[in-house]
């Protein structure tokens, strides 16, 4: 072989390669603009010409046509949180109360709902965030005019009623965003409660007032115990001293009677001597320690101390 086609066999080998490399390289980059990524929590609508042809939700790798012919839309399916702000609204009772509300929402992974919010926001959470504070705004509106007072705040456990409200506000929030954006409203809560500062002091002067009424018929109640105690306290006091005073009444007529028995045996016994004692006993009894006394002698009691026990003068 001669050193020319040596030459001419070299070259075309690296013609050959040159080729080959080529074709990988294009090769690689129709694969690449050909293969989709889709990560978890993520939704790929593949379009054709700007319309929606297939929509992937499997993570892992997905094959499309070369762009121009068909693009990717990326549409996030993670759970996202917006609040309503405060909302003034009315409850059924007619008082105001300023209410804000959380919403936990998402766009379902299924085909139909991921397409639809396509359409309505064009793949824009900021713009579906605003629509859901929207209608929380006019369904907070709606569901207090179902609920009094009392049964969002009260000092009864058993009354209060926050979770029925917010079952309530879920379900039409749900419904609106659903039939409207594709979007799926998983919770609603309430995450603040008050009053505006004219009803806030308007309530506790009621609460107060309230407060005062069942105070006073306490109160009155109470009286009304404590008097009927005392009259029943009253009653058998008199009762008890009654019956103690017929008591005592039958043993000093007992006592008297018994010492008229002694008198009387006594007298039987012994008339002078009685006569004596008693004449004595009666002195006992009229004179004292500082007692001077001017009488007769020959008068009764004193004529015993002249006459003598055995004296039968007149």
């Amino acid at each position: 072989m001669t050193l020319l086609e040596a030459s001419k066999m070299k070259g075309t080998l690296w013609a050959r390669r040159r080729f080959v490399v080529a074709a990988l390289v294009i090769a690689a980059l129709l694969l690449s603009a050909c293969l989709v990524p889709v990560n978890p929590g993520e939704a790929v609508v593949i379009t054709r010409f700007g319309n929606p042809v297939r929509v992937v939700t499997t993570p892992g790798l997905a094959l499309k046509l070369p762009a121009p012919v068909e693009n990717t839309v990326v549409v996030d399916l993670r759970l996202r949180t917006t609040s309503s702000g405060l909302h003034d609204v009315g409850t059924r009772d007619g008082l105001r109360v300023l209410v804000q509300a959380y919403i936990a929402w998402q766009v379902p992974g299924d085909p139909e709902h991921i397409r639809q919010f396509l359409r309505a926001v064009r793949n824009q959470p900021v713009l579906a965030a605003e629509q859901i504070r929207s209608f929380t705004g006019s369904a907070l509106e709606v569901v207090a005019s179902r609920f009094a007072l009392s049964d969002l705040v009260n000092t009864v456990p058993g009354s209060v009623k926050l979770t029925d409200f917010e079952n309530t506000l879920h379900g039409r929030i749900n419904g609106q965003a659903g039939k409207v954006y594709g979007i799926a409203v998983r919770q609603v809560g309430l995450e603040r409660l008050t009053m505006p500062a004219q009803a806030l002091n308007a309530t506790i002067e009621r609460m107060k007032a309230e407060r005062d009424t069942v105070a006073a018929e306490r109160a009155s109640e109470g009286e009304r115990a404590a008097s009927q105690i005392q009259s029943d306290a009253n009653r058998d006091s008199r009762l008890l001293i009654a019956q103690a005073n017929v008591e005592a009444a039958e043993i000093e007529a007992s006592s008297r009677a018994e010492a008229a028995g002694i008198y009387r045996k006594a007298y039987s016994a012994d008339p002078q001597l009685y006569t004596m004692l008693r004449s004595l006993d009666s002195l006992e009894g009229v004179i004292g320690p500082n007692t001077r006394l001017v009488l007769r002698t020959d008068a009764a009691p004193f004529r015993v101390l002249v006459d003598g026990p055995g004296s039968n003068r007149k």
